[in-house]
C-alpha cells in the first residue's frame, strides 16, 4: 500500500537564506528550484538515496501558502510535513475505503523547475483527522518526470535520512495508523527510560520513522519533532561544517552500537539535526 517516506517538508521565509544553509549542511547543491502556481509557493529541493527534502515558501496564495503562513505563525520556521509513497493512488485510496476510513477525492499536482524549465506531475490523497492526528501529511503517487540526483555524494556529504523524530502522547493509537491502516512495518517497540520512555521504529525504504511516545491524557496528537542524516565519513563533515561557521557538538559515540554522532545546533531553521556515521561492526 505505502512503500516508502516519500519527502519532507520544511516551511521556510526566506528561501534563498534557506537553501544556501542547507547546501552548506548537506554538502550537495538542490537539484529542483520551482514553484506550485495553483499552490502559492516556491521550493527548493535536495534529493538524497532514499528521500527528498523539500522547502517551501509563501508566493502568493492558495493552499500551499496558507499553509506555509500558518505553519510559521504557530511554530515558526520548520518541519511542516510528512509526505508518504504510493506505487498505485487508486488502489492505496481503494484498500482505506474498505477499511472504513472516509475521505476526499485524489487530486493532481504539478510543478516547475525555475533552470530547465522541466515539470513534474503527481496524485495527492489528502488524509482525514482521525488519520493525520494533528500532523501534516497526505500520500503521493508521482505520475510524471523525475527528480534529478546529485552528481555525486562526497564522503563528507550527507547521502540519505537516517530517521525522523515524531513525538506521540498515543503510541498504541500510532501503531494503529502506521502498522495497521498503513502497513508500514513496526520493527522494534522497546521502553528505555534514559532515552525518553517507549520507543517505536517503523522502517521502510532505507530509513526509519522512530516515534517517542509520552502518554499524557490530553487530546491524542502527533508531532514531527527531528531529523538524523547519514554521512559516510563524519570525521570529514565535522571538519567541513567547522570551516562553513556551524554550530556543531563535538563527535562522540552513538547510542547504537557502531555508529559516531554530532548535533548540528545552527542553521538548522529550528529542526533539530544529528548526523549519524555507522561503523563497520
Amino acid at each position: 500500500m505505502i512503500n516508502k517516506l516519500d519527502h519532507l517538508i520544511v516551511s521556510v521565509e526566506n528561501i534563498s537564506e534557506a537553501e544556501k544553509n542547507y547546501s552548506k549542511l548537506f554538502g550537495i547543491d538542490p537539484v529542483w528550484r520551482g514553484e506550485h502556481s495553483e499552490l502559492g509557493t516556491i521550493n527548493s529541493i535536495f534529493n538524497f538515496n532514499n528521500t527528498y527534502f523539500e522547502l517551501l515558501a509563501a508566493n502568493g496564495d492558495g493552499f500551499g501558502a496558507q499553509l506555509v503562513n500558518k505553519s510559521i505563525e504557530e511554530n515558526g520556521e520548520g518541519l511542516t510535513g510528512i509526505v508518504l509513497g504510493s506505487e498505485d493512488l487508486e488502489e492505496t485510496r481503494d484498500q482505506l475505503l474498505e477499511q472504513g476510513i472516509d475521505f476526499g477525492n485524489i487530486s493532481l499536482g504539478e510543478g516547475k523547475d525555475f533552470d530547465s524549465g522541466k515539470i513534474r506531475r503527481w496524485k495527492n490523497l489528502f488524509l482525514p483527522d482521525n488519520l493525520t492526528r494533528g500532523l501534516f501529511s497526505f500520500l503521493i503517487e508521482h505520475t510524471e518526470g523525475d527528480l534529478p540526483m546529485p552528481g555525486s555524494f562526497p564522503a563528507s556529504s550527507v547521502h540519505k535520512l537516517d530517521h525522523v523524530v515524531i513525538n506521540t502522547n498515543d503510541p498504541e493509537g500510532f501503531i494503529q495508523v502506521y502498522e495497521k491502516t498503513y502497513g508500514i512495518r513496526l520493527a522494534l517497540d522497546q521502553t528505555v527510560e534514559k532515552w525518553g520512555g517507549r520507543m517505536l521504529f517503523f522502517r521502510l525504504n532505507k530509513t526509519t520513522i522512530e516515534v517517542i511516545a509520552k502518554e499524557d491524557g490530553k487530546e491524542k496528537q502527533d508531532k514531527l519533532w527531528g531529523l538524523a542524516w547519514d554521512v559516510e565519513d563524519l570525521n570529514a563533515t565535522h571538519t567541513r561544517l567547522i570551516k562553513e561557521g556551524f554550530d556543531i557538538t563535538p563527535v562522540k559515540e552513538g547510542r547504537k552500537p557502531n555508529t559516531l554522532v554530532a548535533t548540528v545546533k545552527s542553521r538548522t531553521h529550528n529542526i533539530p539535526t544529528l548526523l549519524i556515521e555507522h561503523l563497520a561492526s
